[in-house]
């Protein structure tokens, strides 16, 4: 009976020991396979699918354009301007007239310097627009990056519970026909078996649908497949720089000084721009008349442009006053979600070491209930219950441990910081 009760502990002790490195060892597995590759590589990936990616050298561009047109000696081109006068369709006396002259257009007082502010804050906008959208992919890809962490540690986990279950049941059948457990057990293994492999399955669909949001963003070169041995590195912790500093704040800041540039330009332009005239003009009055050249020296002053240029510089002054009030409401939001980021890494620590103290009990408590085991004190139900909850410790500790990356990463979000 003695050796019966030996056999019986050193089998339950294998199991259990099974199950609980194996879990060890699935959990990291999955966080080795959770991996999909440097995080500021897949940022780059993804930076280069994204419109305005496309688009940035084009706008750059425009504004390099916008500025050189500011800094020339008109506000536009010259006209060539040709005109010729004769009675050869009526009276026919002979009387020819041509006129050659060039047109040229004069800056208005002030108006060459506004325009090259407006340049600037638009060549401005354009970089902080990009840091932006920029820090909107990082959003996207640091959501889709960390679902896919915890997902596949979810599988690992799955896995092992399910491989273990499995060799329980397989030795409850054996123990089942050599007399030692009641057919119940059998049942309830099998029952084991089959929770395990719904689990698994909820679990890989889980990882599914996180992997299709991750190509989702990062596109197909950056798959689970092809970086699984690609272990990521937890971002460094922020050192909470400046709120003045936020890719969001910049570019409404700088959306608003192009909105602002652009009505100090449209209440300086009360009329269109002046016009000097330089010609020359050779004519005859007849037949016989000798030809004259003279040389014309004119300049051509616009009216004022009335109401219609004060409704294009009242809607600048009212867009440029939207953007500043709306940077104002982003400045307080953000800071709010920047302090609200750093709590919850701070809560985020305070669950590791929990997690991880909780995982150093649960493996001291199944040292003692196997010992316990040993002497017949515990029953078989109760031994595979601290197995699991050992088991469970170590994955709970796990996600703790990925839970505080994804909150540090989160708070990088919150204070505009791109991946590294």
């Amino acid at each position: 009976m003695h050796r019966q009760i030996s056999r019986r502990s050193i089998r339950v002790r294998a199991l259990g020991a099974a199950l609980f490195f194996m879990g060890g060892a699935g959990l990291a597995g999955a966080q080795a396979s959770a991996g999909l590759g440097p995080l500021r590589q897949a940022f780059e990936a993804a930076w280069a699918r994204q419109p305005e990616a496309a688009t940035l050298q084009l706008r750059r561009d425009a504004a390099a354009a916008q500025g050189r047109a500011a800094q020339a000696w008109t506000p536009e081109a010259p006209a060539l301007e040709l005109s010729n006068r004769s009675d050869r369709w009526h009276d026919n006396q002979g009387v020819r007239e041509l006129e050659a002259g060039v047109s040229v257009p004069l800056w208005l007082p002030g108006e060459r310097d506004r325009s090259g502010a407006l340049a600037d804050a638009g060549a401005r906008a354009v970089e902080s627009r990009a840091d932006a959208a920029r820090l909107r992919v990082a959003e996207a890809l640091r959501e889709a990056h960390w679902a896919w962490q915890r997902s596949a540690v979810d599988v690992a986990v799955a896995r092992d519970q399910q491989a273990a279950a499995r060799r329980l049941a397989d030795d409850v059948a054996r123990r089942l026909k050599a007399g030692d457990l009641a057919r119940s057990d059998q049942h309830q293994a099998d029952g084991a078996v089959a929770a395990a492999d719904a689990a698994l399955a909820q679990a890989m669909a889980a990882r599914t649908l996180a992997e299709q949001r991750w190509r989702a963003v990062v596109g197909p070169v950056f798959t689970a497949s092809a970086t699984d041995d690609a272990t990521p590195a937890m971002e460094p912790e922020p050192l909470a720089p400046a709120t003045e500093a936020h890719p969001a704040l910049r570019d409404l800041q700088d959306r608003a000084a192009v909105a602002d540039r652009a009505a100090a330009l449209a209440a300086l332009r009360t009329r269109a721009n002046p016009e000097l005239l330089l010609a020359t003009t050779r004519e005859r009055d007849g037949r016989g008349e000798p030809t004259l050249r003279t040389l014309t020296l004119g300049i051509r002053i616009p009216f004022g442009a009335g109401e219609r240029q004060a409704a294009v510089a009242a809607t600048a002054r009212a867009e440029a006053t939207e953007l500043d009030v709306e940077r104002a409401l982003a400045a307080d939001r953000l800071a709010g979600e920047s302090d609200a980021a750093r709590a919850q890494v701070e809560a985020a620590k305070v669950q590791l070491a929990a997690s991880e103290r909780r995982a150093q009990l649960a493996t001291e408590s199944r040292g003692f209930f196997d010992r316990s085991f040993r002497l017949g004190e515990t029953d078989l139900p109760t031994r595979l219950r601290i197995e699991g909850e050992a088991a469970e410790a170590q994955r709970q500790a796990a996600r703790s441990r990925i839970d505080l990356a994804a909150a540090i990463s989160h708070w990088r979000q919150a204070l505009g910081l791109l991946p590294e």
